[in-house]
């Protein structure tokens, strides 16, 4: 297990936001990550985690600078883990689009070349980056995901395929139906192969299909006035298949917010509340 390199600290809220780097066994790069810790956790006690993902184009520091996450993570005293979306570097495949190659590791593991020498990002998000948090930093076994657009692909998706591993899921405007989309038809295509049955186990709505445990919490938001509601998202068509296997789920259309982190932040305390929930705090 590698060390982590701690690359900054400030105080907010009484907490540390930190970010780090380490290098990644699964994606064989350097791997960059945020943290908040609560004013608890760096008291001594474990605490639970929130593993919040960006979107396309983002960056660890998206969610931690625009979300506004922190301030109502810190009144319960939940840790948040905002992780990058893809391995980047000089000698990291990439592509011109910003939908495909860095900043747009669509959380699955590539096994076409170029890009399953680095883009393994299912496996780093589901064993490693836990595994590293939970050696290194004062949490417990609980864990929760959160999401925004192409992290609410991943959110929705891990959620599903681990479901005894994660506590509650949210997602802001996910990608829940990658395979009808533009987005995840290129992602996929590139990352996987052009046989479709590869792209199911990662898409959300596909899942919804297979036998799975309905007892996972799932909280979406999505905006009406967002410009890749009817055509990327799906979001929608999720939430009546989830609710049509019984699964606890809300859903709720804002109307007039967009796909911004305006929309985020927003509505980020009724996601942080909803996991403080699930965590029995």
């Amino acid at each position: 297990m590698s060390d982590l390199i701690l690359l900054a600290t400030q105080k907010l809220f009484n907490g540390e936001q930190r970010r780090y780097r380490h290098y990644s066994q699964f994606n064989h790069c350097d791997m960059t990550f945020s943290v908040y810790l609560p004013s608890r956790a760096l008291h001594g006690y474990h605490r639970p985690v929130l593993y919040c993902l960006g979107g396309l184009t983002c960056t660890d520091e998206n969610f931690s600078i625009k979300s506004g996450a922190q301030r109502f993570a810190a009144e319960w005293g939940i840790v948040l883990i905002m992780p990058d979306t893809s391995p980047r570097g000089d000698n990291i495949a990439d592509a011109a689009a910003y939908s495909l190659g860095q900043g747009a590791g669509f959380y699955v593991n590539a096994t076409i070349q170029p890009w399953a020498q680095h883009y393994q990002m299912y496996d780093y998000i589901v064993t490693e980056l836990p595994q590293l948090i939970e050696m290194h930093l004062p949490v417990n076994n609980q864990r929760s995901l959160c999401g925004h657009s192409m992290g609410g692909h991943g959110a929705l998706m891990i959620g599903l395929r681990n479901p005894h591993r994660y506590t509650s899921v949210s997602a802001f405007a996910p990608i829940a139906h990658p395979s009808a989309s533009n987005w995840g038809k290129k992602a996929f295509t590139a990352y996987l192969g052009t046989n479709k049955a590869d792209w199911a186990q990662y898409d959300s709505t596909l899942l919804l299909q297979q036998k799975i445990s309905n007892n996972l919490p799932i909280l979406i938001d999505q905006g009406s006035a967002d410009e890749y509601y009817p055509t990327q998202l799906s979001p929608n068509n999720f939430a009546n298949t989830a609710a049509n296997k019984g699964f606890k789920i809300y859903y709720n259309l804002r109307e007039g917010y967009d796909h911004s982190y305006y929309f985020v932040s927003s509505f980020i305390e009724s996601h942080i509340n909803f996991h403080a929930t699930a965590f029995g705090l």
